[in-house]
């Protein structure tokens, strides 16, 4: 009896142990947008509050340049710059507890595009690999705790690929056993998709001459999960097993500006570009079926607007109100049914041309408690509602060091994981610790 009643005792306890350890378990970042490609922060435990000034740091490490955003994954922290004097792209890997280096991959790439600083993508974490695009066309897969080379192919070489003016910026997204690429190839190579293991082709879809620059998401309408690629020239959705199209709609874009992540509620579909605005669709019951509900009101343009017109920031779309950054810094509510503009500010960023600010929902995108990256280098948090921007506290995060319209800026995106925010600029990877 008593050997029943300590090995019961012991089951309860290891379940309470695998109970704790799974709620306790710290989230990590390991791709564009975090594990749900969303740019939501769902960790528990953090603080609300942020600590006047600066924000002391777990650790900081030296890299040199580049827009990509890290990923945090399995205690690792990946990151890609550039080394201009060299003509070098890197991937660097760094310990997540204490910033020590584990290891690098260099290799060669000439810039001949336009704000030459950097990669632009996040790396893709995917288990044991990782997956890094480089701004002019090197799509590697390397083992993610050694660096070494699995497969690598030069887009331009291997389907084509016409690069844009910026670079290429959209993440590589892993679904199953593919990684699909925004690549802008010729012949039908605009997406391809490849073997995430052996790197050899399994798919190619969609024709435009200019590629833009956001990256790939998958979502649900009507059941059926779809691939949604936001080019140029349309809102495309493909099936993401085979690349067969299965909608699309218009909505060409000056200079291809397609930065912005999609959102999506329910059966509605947001976008938001630089020139043109916004566009909301609903694609019917089906998920096939889209409709144009409204876009930016008529006379709108990046000088003068009253909505959403976004150069890099994904706006927050809930049920009835998106809030979002539009073309000269304003912070602006609108209604999800219309597009009216209930509210802006700027107290949460500054005024000038492309100015930007990062909205991370933390929760579920219900909207209300934020944080906020801006291009100032601060962190912000924050509550969002219909009834106006309510600032919590502000503090310090990096240092600001590109000139951009006379004023500095940090433009790359931050990664929330473990109870933490990893950040970079041109010279530093810093992990701020935000456990309450």
């Amino acid at each position: 009896m008593a050997k029943a009643c300590s090995r019961a005792a012991f089951i309860a306890l290891a379940a309470f142990a695998s109970i704790s350890t799974a709620v306790l378990r710290a989230d990590d970042w390991p791709q564009w947008g975090g594990p749900q490609r969303d740019i939501v922060w769902r960790e528990a435990n953090v603080v609300e509050k942020l600590p006047e000034g600066k924000l002391p740091r777990v650790w900081s490490a030296p890299i040199g340049a580049g827009y990509a955003g890290p990923a945090v994954a399995d205690g690792r922290v990946f990151v890609t710059d550039r080394i201009a004097e060299k003509n070098l792209e890197r991937v660097l890997c760094f310990d997540a507890a204490d910033g020590k280096p584990l290891w690098q991959h260099s290799y060669d790439a000439s810039y001949g595009i336009s704000y030459p600083l950097g990669p632009r993508a996040t790396p893709t974490v995917d288990g044991e690999l990782v997956y890094t695009l480089g701004a002019v066309g090197h799509l590697l897969c390397l083992r993610a705790a050694t660096g070494d080379v699995v497969w690598e192919k030069y887009l331009v070489d291997a389907v084509g690929t016409k690069l844009p003016t910026w670079g290429l910026a959209a993440a590589p997204l892993i679904d199953g056993d593919q990684v699909i690429v925004l690549a802008g190839g010729e012949n039908g190579a605009l997406v391809v998709s490849f073997d995430k293991r052996t790197g050899q082709e399994l798919w190619r879809a969609l024709d435009d001459p200019e590629v833009g620059y956001c990256p790939p998401v998958i979502m649900e309408f009507g059941g059926r999960r779809q691939l949604i690629i936001w080019h140029a020239s349309h809102v495309s959705s493909l099936n993401p097993a085979t690349g067969t199209l299965l909608w699309e709609v218009p909505f060409p874009l000056q200079a291809a500006l397609c930065v912005a992540t999609p959102r999506q509620v329910g059966n509605r579909l947001f976008v938001t570009a630089f020139y043109e605005g916004p566009m909301m669709l609903d694609l019917g019951a089906d998920g096939v079926t889209p409709t144009v509900l409204w876009t930016t009101g008529k006379g709108n343009n990046d000088l003068k607007n009253d909505s959403i017109h976004s150069i890099m920031p994904t706006p927050i779309f809930t049920e009835d109100y998106v809030y979002g950054i539009s073309s000269y810094g304003q912070l602006r509510c609108l209604k999800a049914d219309n597009g009216e503009m209930v509210w802006e500010t700027l107290d949460a960023t500054g005024k000038g041309r492309w100015w930007n600010a990062f909205l991370i929902p933390h929760g579920e995108m219900s909207g209300r408690r934020v944080y906020i990256a801006n291009e100032q280098g601060e962190l912000i948090t924050a509550e969002l509602s219909p009834e106006g921007y309510r600032e919590i506290s502000r503090a310090e995060l990096i240092e600001p060091l590109q000139p951009i319209q006379r004023r500095m800026t940090v433009w790359s995106h931050p990664a929330f994981a473990m109870q933490s925010v990893f950040a970079r600029n041109d010279k530093e990877l810093i992990r701020v610790d935000l456990k309450k």
